[in-house]
């Protein structure tokens, strides 16, 4: 049996897990596991294809290899391991865009504000930027489609667990609320043929989506509507269901309210919302929606939430809380009716 790392050490780690993201971020901007996906190679071969120092390169990835990212063999040849197999782009599962995206410069800087954002009722983002997060992006197309990238990264295992614990009884229009590309209306919609759906986003977000591949199958042909708009104003009306993944974490709770009330004015008499977030829990159990709300703290001034703060929002804009849904990933469907 392994000898457990000495409290130090252990506390090591964690004080470095910073270096590790920061290399994980530079060999995912240089593909090198999609490369390495091809048969392993020396860092010389490595570097001949990019526009990197060898002798440097070997540094980061000897480093990772140390850490299960990565695998070195007696002749100095680096190959993939099934962790690092992870960031090959092209790969359904992909990490790589989500690892381009968190340690880049955009979100990086951000996190040197942490100290003011524990400190004041700041959002250390915008401190660092003079921008909201989503209009640092609007002004950054490059950026912006890093990040769509990423979120449709992350979502590869996710979308799939939600569309499977929907129950989708009663339900013949869905509206994505902020759906973005259409990667989870899409697999809503193929596990749920009598549904028809609505995505809903930012207008120049909804004309991408109508040119890439998640809404486009021959399979949702005639079940697909698109359209834009700002969410805090108004949403597509009579809906049976209006469903947002990673919406409400991005605001915090007077611009959620804000969101559920546009729902609730316009959703069908037997209509739901269904948020899926992150249930926060009591207790000290690893949680990575624990630590995703720190991100949001930093990023966007949002939150994860307990179910008895979503019951709270859900009152405020007249609905309530009708069940808590667990999914086969860290994400929850958290259904609201109207208030009777």
């Amino acid at each position: 049996m392994p000898m457990q790392k000495p409290l130090p050490v252990q506390m090591l780690d964690l004080i470095n897990g910073y270096w590790v993201s920061k290399m994980l971020h530079v060999v995912a901007e240089l593909d090198v596991a999609s490369i390495l996906a091809e048969g392993p190679c020396t860092v010389a071969e490595l570097a001949a294809s990019m526009d990197v120092q060898a002798e440097r390169l070997v540094r980061v990835l000897r480093a990772l290899a140390s850490v299960g990212g990565f695998q070195e063999d007696e002749s100095g040849r680096f190959s993939n391991t099934p962790l690092s197999e992870t960031l090959c782009a092209e790969r359904e599962d992909s990490m790589r865009a989500f690892a381009r995206m968190m340690p880049s410069s955009c979100n990086w800087h951000a996190w040197d504000g942490l100290m003011a954002g524990v400190r004041q009722s700041v959002v250390p983002f915008e401190v660092q930027k003079g921008s909201t997060h989503f209009q640092y992006l609007e002004q950054h197309p490059d950026e912006e489609a890093v990040f769509a990238a990423a979120m449709a990264s992350v979502s590869g295992a996710e979308n799939p667990a939600v569309a499977n614990a929907l129950d989708s009884t009663g339900i013949r229009t869905l509206v994505d609320v902020g759906g973005s590309g259409g990667h989870l209306l899409s697999a809503v919609l193929h596990q749920h043929a009598q549904v028809n759906g609505v995505l809903f986003d930012q207008l120049q977000v909804v004309e991408a989506a109508r040119l890439a591949p998640f809404l486009t199958a021959p399979a949702l042909a005639g079940r697909v509507a698109f359209e834009g708009g700002d969410f805090f104003k108004a949403v597509p009306e009579g809906a049976d269901a209006y469903l947002m993944k990673y919406i409400l974490h991005d605001w915090n709770d007077d611009q959620c309210v804000q969101i559920l009330t546009r729902c609730r004015e316009v959703m069908a008499e037997s209509g739901q919302v269904i948020v899926v977030d992150n249930v926060i829990e009591a207790g000290n159990e690893p949680s990575w929606g624990k630590l995703l709300d720190v991100n949001m703290l930093v990023l966007t001034g949002g939150r994860e939430r307990t179910a008895e703060a979503f019951a709270a929002l859900f009152a405020r804009a007249g609905l309530k809380l009708d069940r808590i849904v667990p999914t086969e990933c860290p994400l929850s469907l958290i259904i609201a009716k109207a208030a009777s």
